[in-house]
């Protein structure tokens, strides 16, 4: 590949890429979007409730965040934003919180799924089935991720996803997908952009992912690098907050919005 293939753009930590997206943003937070976010369980809900205060930040104009029932007597009232649903025994998101799952994504405009899910097997039925019954816009993160390592495709070939994941997980769904071409831990950065171009050419879902040092964003062939001032070990929660809040307000130019939200979440 040439240094700079046509399907490649580079984007400066100082500079956004597309600086007319950032001035044309909603002033009034009535047009700037609902977001719901779901994650959680009853041994902690900090991504979720970290996600919150990130999504304010990036922007959004009205949040609700969908956490386990078994929270409920922890959080009570302190938590304005919390609504609750089914829970496990073990204090997971239960198969009986698909109907609230599903109501309060009509009421949004895109959903983040932030993580703290724990594991459960009731978890994973819900998940996929509240997202082969929903077709708004969801971006997922963290532990959300790895509840698809063995169903790769109903992330993969679902419209309106964004993946906001470790280059393990991304190396784990390519296996499990049978994507010919390996993403691996120790690849270069040429390689990863050009597997990554084919990959969102064949699946349907948009990646942000990070090699090093760079924040790599694909979306259907499209590719965009962001090299770090620093180094930002935890980075996934807020990228994915930030992704969020931009493709939602973006709908039209996911690849754009996706690229700003990287820019803006660790500018």
């Amino acid at each position: 590949m040439s240094e700079l293939a046509d399907y490649w753009v580079k984007q400066a930590a100082d500079k956004p890429l597309y600086p007319d997206m950032v001035w044309s943003r909603p002033e009034n937070k009535l047009q700037a979007g609902k977001l719901l976010i779901i994650g959680g369980n009853s041994e902690g809900f900090a991504a979720p409730a970290e996600a919150y205060e990130l999504v304010g930040k990036a922007g959004i104009g009205t949040t609700r965040v969908l956490l386990p029932d078994k929270l409920q007597k922890m959080i009570g009232s302190h938590f304005d934003a919390a609504e609750f649903t089914a829970s496990t025994k073990s204090g997971s998101f239960g198969r009986a919180a698909l109907a609230d799952c599903l109501d309060l994504s009509l009421w949004s405009d895109g959903v983040l799924i932030a993580g703290d899910l724990a594991r459960n097997s009731e978890t994973a039925i819900l998940l996929e089935s509240y997202l082969d019954k929903y077709e708004g816009q969801v971006t997922l993160t963290r532990d959300a991720i790895t509840y698809f390592h063995e169903l790769p495709t109903a992330v993969l070939q679902r419209e309106n996803t964004n993946l906001v994941l470790s280059m393990s997980q991304l190396q784990r769904l390519g296996i499990s997908a049978r994507f010919t071409m390996a993403f691996t831990l120790g690849m270069d950065l040429i390689k990863l952009i050009e597997h990554l171009h084919e990959f969102t050419k064949r699946y349907q879902v948009s990646i942000v992912t990070k090699h090093l040092d760079t924040l790599v964003v694909a979306v259907a062939g499209q590719v965009s690098t962001t090299k770090l001032v620093e180094d930002c070990r935890i980075w996934r929660l807020k990228v994915a907050a930030y992704a969020s809040v931009w493709a939602l307000q973006n709908p039209s130019k996911p690849f754009e919005a996706l690229t700003t939200a990287v820019h803006e979440a660790l500018c």
